[in-house]
């Protein structure tokens, strides 16, 4: 889907990084250039010209449609709880340096378990949670 419209595509795979598309009579030529998992980015080279795009999975939606987003600020000092749940396991320690996109606890929300990720290098300087903790939507549950 693009833009919440279905779109068919054919698709053939040229090597690792390199598709051919067909659109509604229209051949395209599309490259991967670069690709932030963590932040679910990714640059393409259309044609040649370079476009990014945002992926969003089926939970993404589901977030985005109940008003539940992770709206975590890149360069705020604090992880929040993106929605309620409960806290399955704390997958970093206090003093511990992580990088962007390190898993940092799981969150078991609406019966998925879902792996919350670093939105930033950095030192954790407190764990606010433990294990078995309920928590709410922007619940603090560390800080950098």
């Amino acid at each position: 889907m693009v833009d919440g419209q279905e779109v068919v595509l054919d698709l053939e795979k040229i090597d690792a990084n390199s598709f051919h598309v067909l659109k509604d009579g229209h051949s395209y030529n599309i490259s991967i250039v670069d690709i932030d998992k963590g932040s679910k980015k990714i640059s393409i080279k259309l044609n040649n010209h370079i476009y990014d795009v945002v992926l969003k999975d089926r939970m993404d939606l589901l977030l985005q449609k109940m008003g539940l987003e992770n709206n975590q600020n890149q360069s705020n000092k604090e992880v929040k709880a993106p929605m309620p749940g409960l806290i399955l396991e704390i997958l970093v320690k206090e003093g511990q340096e992580v990088k962007k996109g390190d898993k940092l606890y799981v969150l078991e929300a609406m019966k998925m378990e879902n792996v919350i990720k670093s939105p930033q290098d950095g030192t954790i300087s407190t764990i606010s949670t433990a294990v078995g903790d309920s928590v709410e939507k922007n619940n603090t549950i560390m800080v950098f």
